[in-house]
């Protein structure tokens, strides 16, 4: 049953019937400037931005962080805090003037015409309501709908979304629901009421990149039904290029590119979008073939902003005419809507190597060389379950969380093991269980060839100095109270018992290592960006000069460029240090850059190992495949063959018996997979896949599912 609604204004027929750029225009944003009021006086965050997004039409907005995308979202619906306001421009909602339309009406447009799907579910969603309950608070307020019609809305529009048993997460509350499902409640929400405008912030970014496909696919499909105007906002240049249908590029507050997507990602005619591209890391080369381009310095702050072209301190392009005055958005390609603000675009599209870095190949190194630094043997963790059923206690038994379930691993000197897999799947605790902050139930874990005490209270501090973690949140991981310079300096005088001089030369060099000059020493952490509490936090691991270090999701909330200029910066570490990494990430793209081997990790248990090379070539283990299936590519040429693991990972109480993946194997052959466990299985020398599937009969359908 379709559930749309029609528009107010409307007639009967359905809007998903209506061709996408249509004579209306959804969304027209004209010279649009905003600006805050400050201590300092008023400073314009937004200048002189024009957009258009036609109904149907998905328009993405990238740019790094502090470019103006989220204020740029606010200031078009009147959502400003209080020291905001529209300077200048003009926006209108299909015809409609929003900037002349008084606080009550304004009001009554939020969730009718207008709607919002956020980064972050659980902060969006009323945890002490039944989530069937808010949907149906939408139908009832905005579109006037009995109370018993409402709840029958609330359960079509979850199973619009392609919620399994919809009926039954009508009746749960947030916390009973997984991110994905959380995700797709938002959607549900915000198109109750067809609306003409809807904003997405960052909507799939706390998401696995297999949730994330899924989510992706139906927000395209649904988009298309509803034929609503969609600005979509991020920094994941391959979900733009899956998503959307046309392209903005935003830098300090100005429109630097916009045009069709194809034209913005394979034409590219600014250098900062040249350079956002080029610091996306490719799944068909890593660290041995090429460094990654990187953007030099930072955005300039709206009370700094230079008196020419605002990227100029940063491009390796810029002249002095550049510098001398602001260049205008303009036409490049006649009536194709193809539009820039660099003055050398004909320039760029002609030679774009003056405007960036060469890629240099580099020498390979054979991944199964050097001295074996960490040796992880049939490790496992199981968590007590806090609340027992009387079943359980009846039968005498005990159930436990199997987090890590038997993993067996080696890492070399030098080199790094990627390890890959969903949320929930045992990558951090193993991890933790490596570095000692989770005391492992079963297994061995040596450090060149030393047995370690499980618990980091029991190591002694020649090997606490030999294993280091750098983590996801470096806010979370640096003292809000001290300096930077004071936290890279707390290893050297605990574990290395430096003296006062020696640690400060020490911090000086850590800190040129990692490309921070000398003047951060003595910075507090609000006083700095996200990229660079991260190296601060990559110097203070390498401190101790460490055996092996552990990064766990190091650059997965940071910018493209930003972790483009980490992943260098740790490649260039390795080299020179030689130490060995072990890199836990969702992201497979990042991975395949990083890794010389790479783990896949499901439930626990290991599913495939080896080169990644090897790994991200047929044979793959049929939970490998969908991980890189469902790998946003920023290319809208690339052909992906599209594989999408349904439901939600199985909980590590109640395992499922055989393969544990074979509920969601989409390559699953029978009983077999239901009732045994699989075997390993060889491929070559060093590549290993446990699968029930011979590996020449996978390697067929995977080369036939590829073309």
């Amino acid at each position: 049953m379709s559930v749309k609604t029609a528009r107010r204004g409307e007639g009967s027929d359905s809007p998903g019937n209506s061709s996408r750029g249509a004579h209306t225009t959804g969304l027209e944003v004209r010279d649009l400037t905003i600006t805050y009021e400050t201590e300092a006086g008023p400073l314009d965050t937004v200048r002189n931005v024009s957009l258009n997004i036609d109904p149907g039409e998905i328009y993405g907005l990238v740019g790094e962080s502090g470019s103006g995308k989220t204020t740029l979202a606010r200031g078009v619906v009147r959502y400003l805090p209080g020291n905001g306001r529209i300077k200048s421009g003009s926006v209108h909602l299909e015809g409609t003037d929003l900037l002349k339309l008084k606080k009550a009406e304004i009001r009554r447009v939020w969730g009718r015409d207008i709607t919002m799907v956020h980064q972050d579910p659980n902060k969006s969603v009323n945890p002490s309501m039944p989530v069937g309950d808010q949907i149906a608070e939408m139908a009832r307020v905005h579109l006037g709908l009995p109370k018993l019609e409402a709840r029958r809305k609330a359960v079509e529009m979850l199973t619009q979304v392609r919620m399994s048993d919809p009926a039954t997460v009508a009746r749960r509350y947030a916390h009973q629901l997984s991110g994905g499902q959380l995700q797709r409640v938002l959607i549900a929400i915000a198109l109750t009421t067809n609306p003409r405008l809807l904003i997405m912030d960052e909507p799939t970014t706390a998401l696995d990149v297999t949730t994330e496909a899924v989510i992706l696919d139906l927000v395209r499909d649904l988009l298309a039904e509803y034929q609503t105007a969609v600005l979509y906002i991020t920094h994941n240049l391959g979900v733009v290029a899956r998503l959307c249908h046309r392209v903005g590029v935003i830098y300090a507050g100005e429109m630097m590119e916009q045009g069709p997507l194809r034209g913005v990602f394979k034409e590219m005619l600014h250098p900062y979008t040249l350079g956002l591209l080029g610091s996306v890391p490719r799944v068909d080369v890593d660290k041995r073939d090429i460094v990654l381009n990187t953007i030099p310095g930072y955005i300039p702050q709206p009370d700094d902003l230079p008196a020419g072209c605002i990227f100029a301190p940063r491009c390796l392009g810029a002249e002095q005419a550049c510098r001398a005055a602001r260049p205008p958005l303009v036409a490049a390609d006649g009536g194709s809507g193809h539009l820039t603000a660099c003055r050398r675009w004909q320039t760029l599209r002609r030679a774009p190597q003056e405007f960036t870095t060469i890629q240099q190949r580099k020498e390979f190194v054979e991944p199964t060389t050097g001295d074996v630094v960490l040796e992880a043997k049939n490790v496992k963790k199981y968590f007590p379950v806090s609340r027992v059923r009387l079943w359980d206690l009846l039968r005498g038994r005990r159930p436990v969380v199997r987090a890590v379930d038997d993993i067996s691993v080696r890492v070399r000197k030098s080199f790094t093991m990627g390890i890959v897999g969903e949320s929930g799947c045992g990558k951090t605790t193993f991890a933790r269980c490596v570095a000692g902050l989770e005391k492992a139930t079963a297994g061995e874990i040596l450090l060149e060839k030393k047995k370690l005490p499980p618990s980091v209270a029991k190591r002694p501090v020649e090997l606490l100095k030999k294993i280091q973690m750098v983590f996801q949140n470096p806010d979370a991981s640096l003292n809000p109270q001290a300096t930077v310079g004071s936290s890279v300096a707390r290893p050297l005088a605990l574990l290395r018992h430096l003296s006062k001089g020696e640690i400060r030369r020490r911090v000086e060099e850590l800190f040129e290592a990692v490309n921070l000059p000398n003047d951060y020493i003595a910075r507090l952490p609000h006083e700095i960006s996200g990229g660079e509490k991260q190296r601060v936090a990559i110097a203070r691991a390498f401190a101790t000069d460490p055996t092996l270090m552990i990064c766990d999701e190091p650059i997965s909330s940071l910018d493209v460029s930003v972790q483009a200029s980490l992943m260098n910066l740790l490649s260039e570490l390795q080299e020179t240090k030689g130490t060995s990494y072990l890199f836990i990430s969702h992201d497979l793209a990042a991975v395949r850059h990083l890794s010389d081997w790479i783990a896949v990790i499901y439930l626990g248990r290991l599913w495939e190992i080896g080169s990644a090379l090897e790994v991200f070539a047929p044979p793959q283990h049929p939970y490998t495949e969908a991980l890189l299936s469902a790998l946003p590519i920023p290319d809208p040429d690339a052909k992906q063959h599209r594989i999408r693991l349904h439901g939600n990972v199985p909980s590590s109480v109640d395992i499922p018996g055989g393969c544990r993946f074979h509920p969601r194997c989409p390559r699953k052959i029978g009983e077999i997979c239901e009732q045994q466990e699989p075997p390993w299985q060889e491929h070559g020398r060093w590549h290993r896949i446990c699968c029930h599937i011979p590996l020449e009969e996978l390697i067929a359908k995977q080369r036939a599912g590829g073309r």
